[in-house]
């Protein structure tokens, strides 16, 4: 049995594992943005056509269809350098610790139409680490071929491969977790969700066959595997995120949606099941079987005002490979069997194409397992976000909509974590309220 000094030990590494992924989650939701000029170049439409409030990530169904379409769809006009770039830079108020002023992050984009049937999207991202040193990798990659204007019974068929590295970050609803960059932060969560520890976002290559019949039924399949971690290593991500071995993982996603013009609304189940070897040690594995479904709504009316909202709700269930023991309760075993329960609701409201409030609702539980979520057997986390901000360009009317500038003002708040709202880790000293933290972003894109 580990020694008492070591098991705080161990605890307070843990903790401190918690606590960087909470501020990266935060950092991913407040400045991932998809919304790049090159794209506008390319197709002679505005940033505000494919994306709300101009900056993303949330689309429209004319940013669906562009994506669908294998980011190929071209204005005729020539060829256009598929390069952007983009800056970010924060002011951090946590609720605990010291505040900060930086430039967080540095992207670049290859981006566009190689051919009329192959596009892409590749971001490079250098992110501050906080001492004004940059940690560059290789963050989204969606590389597609896609075959347009197909008839299938009279109807219109779209067929298309997707190559990425993130499981539904290809998804052209963009609500899914890895799409819309919303998930809910904790101890554990499903492998869907890229806030999750240990989640395969950005950390496996796969590839996926996707149809679009009659503009409105959508489906696709595919397999993932997980990259060495000696090439997670040289791609710039940190090998204790290793998602682990992964075997025999299948990804299936199919969709009803229906664009009204002024309205859109959409229904669709998504489901991933793998066998995870974590660590990589030649030993047992876990079953993981996530299973979702989401509901969006979108009122586009004439781009004044336009409200959209979704719902995500995935499931997993586990059947684990080892039952340790407690690292507090000697003689306890942990379950061989559990479930993960992530939901997400996102509200968002834009006045005319430049002013958006968005209200995100993050909710991660879990069945009972009190071995395995010390100290109190459950791991559910409760978290709100709140953004305002304010996308002056990439409007047609507007002084350029080929590039683009992004104020605004984040509140990440917690009310639980790991299953308490106060002394969340046991000992007194860390509530959940501590992990809320205030931001103001500027984002730049050209």
């Amino acid at each position: 049995m580990l020694s008492l000094p070591y098991r705080r030990m161990a605890r307070r590494t843990r903790n401190m594992t918690v606590l960087y992924g909470v501020g990266a989650a935060f950092s991913l939701a407040c400045t991932t943005a998809q919304a790049i000029p090159v794209y506008a170049r390319q197709t002679g439409a505005a940033c505000a056509d494919c994306h709300a409030g101009s900056y993303g990530p949330a689309l429209t169904p004319y940013g669906m269809r562009f994506k669908l379409n294998g980011y190929t769809d071209t204005d005729g006009k020539g060829f256009k350098i598929p390069v952007a770039a983009q800056l970010i830079g924060t002011r951090s108020v946590p609720a605990r610790g010291e505040s900060s002023n930086r430039l967080t992050e540095a992207d670049v984009y290859l981006a566009g139409r190689l051919t009329e049937q192959v596009g892409g999207y590749v971001k490079v991202t250098s992110n501050n680490d906080g001492h004004n040193r940059f940690d560059t990798k290789l963050s989204d990659l969606d590389l597609r071929f896609v075959a347009k204007e197909l008839k299938l019974g009279g109807k219109d068929l779209t067929l298309g491969v997707s190559v990425n590295n993130n499981p539904g970050f290809q998804d052209p609803i963009a609500a899914l977790p890895a799409a819309s960059s919303l998930g809910p932060p904790g101890v554990t969560g499903t492998v869907l969700n890229p806030s999750s520890p240990n989640a395969p976002a950005n950390r496996v290559f796969g590839a996926t066959v996707y149809g679009l019949y009659d503009s409105r039924w959508y489906g696709e399949l595919g397999t993932y595997n997980s990259m060495q971690r000696s090439t997670q290593d040289r791609l710039g991500y940190n090998p204790n995120g290793d998602p682990g071995k992964l075997h025999d993982t299948g990804y299936a996603r199919f969709a009803y949606m229906r664009d009204m013009r002024r309205q859109f609304f959409s229904a669709g189940v998504v489901a991933l099941t793998t066998k995870r070897e974590l660590p990589r040690t030649g030993g047992p594995m876990d079953r993981l079987t996530d299973l979702g479904y989401d509901l969006t709504y979108q009122f586009l009316g004439n781009r004044e005002h336009i409200v959209q909202l979704s719902y995500v709700n995935i499931l997993e269930r586990r059947k684990y490979g080892s039952t340790p023991a407690s690292p507090i309760a000697p003689g306890l075993l942990a379950k061989p069997r559990g479930t993960v329960h992530d939901q997400t609701l996102t509200v968002a409201y834009t006045f005319k194409q430049s002013y958006t409030l968005l209200f995100s609702h993050l909710v991660s539980t879990g069945s009972r397992d009190d071995a395995r979520f010390v100290p109190y057997g459950v791991p559910d986390t409760t978290a709100n976000l709140v953004s305002l901000y304010w996308a002056p360009f990439g409007k047609d009317d507007s002084y350029t909509s080929m590039a683009n500038l992004k104020l605004a003002a984040n509140w990440f708040r917690f009310t639980r974590f790991n299953g308490a709202r106060d002394n969340i880790f046991g000992a007194p000293g860390t509530n959940a309220r501590d992990f809320n933290a205030f931001s103001l972003t500027a984002a730049v894109a050209f």
